[in-house]
């Protein structure tokens, strides 16, 4: 700014100076040599000359003070943006309002975790047939939010002990009564920290009238099992439910069949999941995850062992006769061996046409005995015997091809063909695979509904793992699909509504952030704005150069015309005697008025071209300084 209003003064004094130059011509020689007219237009077009530039040098630099003004703003209102980015890197992007999921419908049981852990009670009991340093159900459980892709207020309950028995129920609000109404059962699981062995199922336990909640251990009778499990390399979704046996009242585990889909994805990407398994009163199932179906199938179809036995069984009291013939090939008892068949003849013989290499080392040994081994010193030989070296490989025999007594190598014999067997055919007496006869099944029964199971009044989790953090939220237990898919939107639509924002958020901040792990300072933006600003300005100067030369060529025609017109007024006025020598002074002031008219139209040259450089960056008028300023917008933007 101050460069530009130097640049500008200088022009004008360069324009009084001139002036000042011709005045005193004009007052040694008045109205001789010059035209009053031109001279009186000169000095006009001067002054305004100057103002302009006056004028202009004063706009610029308030727009420059303004542009830096802007810089500066822009600089702190970005630095401000990136330590804000940093802070709450973690946070959700995505500006939600949680508010707790109510049910839409009957229920008979929901949990969400949001308040107080009212209602679920710790076991007290220990685990069977388990070493007693880990038998006790001593493993610790938090309500807390989750780690990652935090809603504001959401809360779960999270399972936070490592190599621990852990066994929390509750009871439901209402029994579920296995009659003309589909059972629902859906929660959400995230395993935060990964999963290395360890389940997140849950059981519905059976009703009973000595159910004691602080007594809950793994053989507590349940009615349903259902949820993830994994050990190893072992993805597990099970689903569990324990039949009774109508004849015998026993009950037996009915497992369903391993869903055909890879599982491996749910427990290793540290995202809440939907679990939900819907069994319906014409005896199918639907096992989903994230509202998606994994298997199904019907529980007289699908489930292993199958729920109803077989109608009849092998009569264990049945034997095999003795004679049964088994065999479906015999050899043939017709054959006869060729007389040409010599069964003493080897396998291998020695080849007769093998040569001994040459360079053989035939009285060299294979091993000789170490030449630097020594008797140990605690050897004793009425012990241990007469000491002997231990043998190494001939070192004469690396470079030989062999040493010792040469054999000569075997080969097979052609004319082996070993011991003669009668070749095999169909046997005439075959009689088939022998299986004992078919009797009635004295257990069968047929159960056409196994949906009509035990009912369930309460729920619980007993879990053993090798890896901590597992989360659970959003419990429901419910008859409609609709009911269930409402609570799941108000729940874990909403994780995974945050959880997509926040990815999409990282890819942004990645994208947008050269280097994290070097943060950028205000004072390096302000350099690297001023050397890009450096950068356009000479470009525009470049891009300058073209109508700076057309004034150039303006100014020094005007200047050669000046001239013309003083040499022709000196001609039309002859000098007299006396005037000699001051027609040489004259002629000598005419060059100095000349050479100050050069200075001062180079003083005018220098100083409009700054006029109109900083003129067209003030007004952006020209095409170049007009783009400039556009690119220069968009840059610091």
């Amino acid at each position: 700014m101050a460069d530009t209003a130097m640049t500008h003064a200088l022009g004008c004094l360069g324009v009084y100076f001139a002036k000042a130059v011709f005045s005193k011509v004009l007052q040694v020689h008045p109205l001789k040599r010059f035209n009053v007219l031109q001279i009186t237009r000169m000095h006009f077009q001067w002054d305004w000359l100057c103002l302009g530039a006056l004028i202009i040098s004063s706009v610029t630099a308030e727009i420059e003070n303004e542009e830096t003004l802007d810089a500066d703003v822009e600089v702190e209102d970005f630095d401000k943006q990136s330590q804000e980015a940093d802070v709450d890197r973690d946070k959700s992007s995505l500006e939600v309002v949680y508010q707790t999921p109510k049910p839409t419908g009957e229920v008979y049981f929901t949990e969400t975790f949001d308040g107080v852990l009212a209602g679920w009670v710790l076991s007290k009991t220990k685990k069977e047939d388990t070493d007693d340093n880990i038998a006790k159900y001593d493993g610790r459980w938090e309500v807390e939010e989750l780690k990652e892709n935090t809603v504001p207020g959401d809360r779960g309950l999270v399972l936070k002990s490592v190599a621990k028995h852990h066994a929390i129920s509750a009871m439901l609000t209402k029994a579920f009564i296995f009659d003309n109404k589909p059972l629902i059962v859906q929660y959400e699981v995230n395993f935060q920290e990964g999963i290395d062995c360890g389940g997140a199922y849950i059981k519905l336990l059976s009703s009973s009238d000595d159910l004691n909640l602080e007594y809950f251990f793994d053989k507590t009778p349940y009615t349903i099992m259902f949820g993830p499990d994994k050990c190893g390399e072992d993805y597990k979704l099970h689903f569990i439910f324990r039949h009774k046996n109508p004849k015998t009242g026993e009950y037996d585990e009915k497992h369903a069949k391993r869903p055909d889909v890879d599982l491996k994805k749910f427990y290793l990407d540290k995202k809440t999941h939907l679990y939900t398994l819907v069994l319906k009163p014409d005896d199918t199932f639907e096992m989903l995850i994230d509202q998606s179906v994994v298997s199904k199938g019907s529980l007289l179809e699908d489930m292993v062992p199958p729920v109803n036995p077989p109608k009849e069984i092998e009569d264990p009291s049945d034997k095999k006769p003795d004679d049964w013939d088994e065999r479906p090939k015999i050899p043939d008892p017709n054959a006869v061996k060729p007389d040409d068949w010599d069964e003493d003849e080897p396998s291998k013989i020695e080849d007769s046409d093998a040569v001994k290499p040459e360079g053989w080392l035939d009285d060299e040994p294979q091993y000789v005995p170490d030449p630097n081994a020594k008797k140990p010193k605690d050897w004793d030989e009425e012990m241990d015997g007469e000491w002997e070296a231990p043998q190494i490989p001939n070192p004469k025999c690396e470079t030989a091809p062999g040493c010792g007594h040469w054999v000569r190598p075997m080969k097979n014999n052609p004319n082996y063909k070993g011991k003669w067997k009668a070749p095999m055919i169909d046997n005439p007496n075959y009689q088939g695979i022998w299986s004992p006869r078919k009797i009635p099944n004295p257990d069968y029964f047929e159960d056409l509904h196994p949906f009509e199971m035990t009912t369930v009044s309460a729920v619980g989790l007993e879990l053993w793992s090798m890896t901590s953090d597992i989360y659970f939220d959003n419990f429901i237990i419910c008859s409609e699909k609709e009911v269930a898919d409402r609570w799941a939107a108000d729940g874990w639509g909403l994780k995974k509504l945050v959880a997509s924002a926040n990815e999409k958020t990282d890819e942004d901040i990645d994208f947008k952030k050269p280097d994290i792990s070097k943060p950028i300072t205000k004072g390096e933006l302000k350099q690297e704005r001023e050397e890009l600003e450096d950068d356009e300005i000479e470009l525009e100067e470049k891009e300058n150069e073209d109508t700076a030369e057309d004034e150039r060529r303006e100014m020094e025609e005007t200047k050669r015309e000046l001239i013309k017109d003083t040499k022709k007024m000196g001609r039309e006025a002859p000098p007299s005697e006396d005037e000699g020598e001051g027609g040489e002074d004259i002629d000598e002031e005419e060059n100095e008025v000349a050479d100050g008219s050069q200075e001062g139209g180079m003083s005018n040259k220098s100083g409009s071209e700054d006029e109109m450089k900083e003129a067209d960056e003030s007004t952006g008028f020209g095409d170049g300084p007009l783009k400039s300023v556009r690119k220069r917008r968009v840059r610091k933007d």
